[in-house]
């Protein structure tokens, strides 16, 4: 009875909107607060990550001589394994992010404890020491992967319904917040904690986000009334059982991790092992247990078997293309050039190259895709994702000439990671928003909502190879490394490009 009341006071707030009649560049009022949140999240988020790696080798062996030292001083190995798995439970945590803000919280409070957890881990980063550094890289994750998806969600609540024509274009605006953040965060975040105090940098994040929790609580008022309703509450039994559930596995790990500390046996990779092979079962165990539900029809059952191709062609190229963070940031802090024209720059400001190659390019693509279908030649889907294949692992040959140039100590051109970003970008545009769409499009009507989790996981996938290959060994930044992970998704877009056909027989009635 009170879940009823809740939707008949939402849908009659709706229909005297707080903005007063105001207009976000022609979309609801309710756009400018979410597409700010968004931007200052995205701020922090990609300031921290520009600074993470390059703080990580900080006074160890690894680190650029000379470099600013009061880091944690680990071997490069550790830090990419870091790097790629905190990066990996950011997407992996989006599915309970979704499930917490339809079961538990509804979206608009979802999304304000997910800025303040954010804030909070930003702000533990910001103090000296690894503990403390771990759990803040833990609380980002955490608050990242509960905003992620449900903040997109509240977009959507903005327009009526998806016939709405005024949708896509509400997401491009909030697409392009994402970017503006992303590209501002390594020139501020970046420059101060690498130039001048890491944990300084970390506190800026945290003011970043600080802002953006204001302004989302600013303008909640302008958001649609459906933000605050929890869609599918949680029963007293459901509720129970599930803490009951939570509760358990926190025991075991508890007890687990205790008798290996207790022992004197614990290292670092006790921790990073478990998280990187949960990574890469989480995603196949999802799939697999899609693929045998007995209540898909045969025509959804098809469809999922053709999304499988698809979603492990994503996983190989995210594995490449979240290395910028990772392996080219390593390569842009010790082996490339940090200055043009005479004019200085720390290397975090190379993280800011791929969102200016997303704005300058994301146009040309649109009118490149909507000229050729004009013409009835625009790739299908499938050749799109073969596309991005080729493209991603050009981009790594291309990064095996300055990675062998740099062998005896010569640094390196800036125009490498430049040209080598153009090329990631080029793949990004070809796949990304293109698998967003074909997720929504071939997911069973069963899963409609989690599916875009599903999309999530791939990222996680590409990430925890990463980090597996980096735990077990192996040279990320070895040229040998880079061309195999080239060969591999080249290879991978040859193959979906030439099972074009079958692919497109399983997508049924999906173009």
């Amino acid at each position: 009875m009170a879940s009823s009341l809740t939707k008949d006071a939402a849908e009659r707030e709706k229909t005297s909107p707080a903005s007063g009649g105001m207009t976000f560049f022609g979309h609801p009022f309710g756009l400018a607060p979410l597409f700010l949140t968004e931007m200052w999240e995205r701020f922090s988020y990609y300031g921290m990550r520009a600074l993470l790696v390059v703080y990580l080798i900080s006074g160890g062996p690894d680190a650029k001589p000379g470099s600013q030292g009061g880091g944690l001083a680990m071997p490069e190995a550790s830090s990419v394994a870091i790097y790629s798995i905190y990066v990996a439970m950011v997407y992996l945590l989006a599915m309970p992010g979704g499930w917490f803000g339809d079961r538990v919280w509804g979206p608009r409070k979802t999304v304000t404890i997910a800025a303040s957890t954010i804030m909070a881990g930003h702000l533990l980063l910001a103090v000296p020491g690894k503990p403390t550094f771990f759990a803040g890289l833990a609380l980002v994750a955490i608050g990242s992967g509960l905003l992620k998806s449900n903040i997109s969600t509240m977009v959507g609540h903005l327009y009526d319904g998806p016939t709405d024509p005024r949708r896509d274009g509400g997401f491009t605006l909030f697409y392009i917040g994402i970017n503006l953040g992303a590209f501002f965060a390594p020139l501020v975040i970046g420059t101060v904690g690498q130039e001048v105090n890491w944990h300084l940098g970390f506190g800026i994040a945290a003011a970043g986000m600080a802002l953006g929790l204001m302004i989302f609580l600013w303008g909640t008022r302008h958001l649609d009334p459906k933000s605050s309703v929890v869609p599918t509450p949680l029963s007293a039994e459901e509720r129970k059982a599930t803490l009951t559930k939570a509760l358990i596995w926190l025991g075991v790990a508890a007890v687990f991790y205790g008798i290996v500390g207790g022992a004197g046996l614990f290292t670092l990779n006790w921790a990073l092992i478990p998280i990187t092979l949960l990574g890469l079962i989480i995603p196949i165990t999802v799939l697999l247990r899609i693929k045998r539900d007995k209540d898909l029809s045969d025509t959804e059952q098809t469809k999922v078997s053709g999304y499988i191709w698809f979603f492990v062609a994503a996983a190989a190229f995210w594995m490449i293309f979240d290395q910028a963070g990772s392996t080219m940031s390593t390569f842009a802090e010790k082996k490339t050039a940090d200055n043009v024209f005479g004019i200085g720059f720390p290397s975090t400001w190379f993280q800011s190259v791929n969102p200016l190659w997303v704005m300058a390019l994301a146009p040309v693509f649109a009118w490149l895709w909507v000229f050729l279908a004009r013409r009835n030649s625009e790739p299908s889907t499938t050749v799109k994702f073969s596309m991005a294949m080729v493209l991603i692992g050009a981009s790594f040959f291309v990064f095996a000439v300055p990675m062998g140039m740099a062998g005896d100590g010569t640094k390196v051109s800036p125009a490498w990671l430049l040209m080598i970003y153009m090329i990631q970008t080029m793949g990004e545009l070809c796949l990304s928003p293109v698998g967003l769409s074909l997720t929504t499009k071939m997911a069973p009507k069963k899963y409609a909502s989690q599916m875009l989790g599903v999309w999530f996981l791939a990222v996680t996938a590409g990430d925890c190879t990463t980090g597996l290959l980096s735990i077990a060994g192996v040279d990320m930044n070895g040229t040998g490394t880079i061309v195999f992970q080239a060969a591999l998704c080249t290879l991978a877009g040859v193959a979906v490009w030439m099972y074009r056909k079958r692919i497109i027989a399983l997508m049924g009635d999906v173009h």
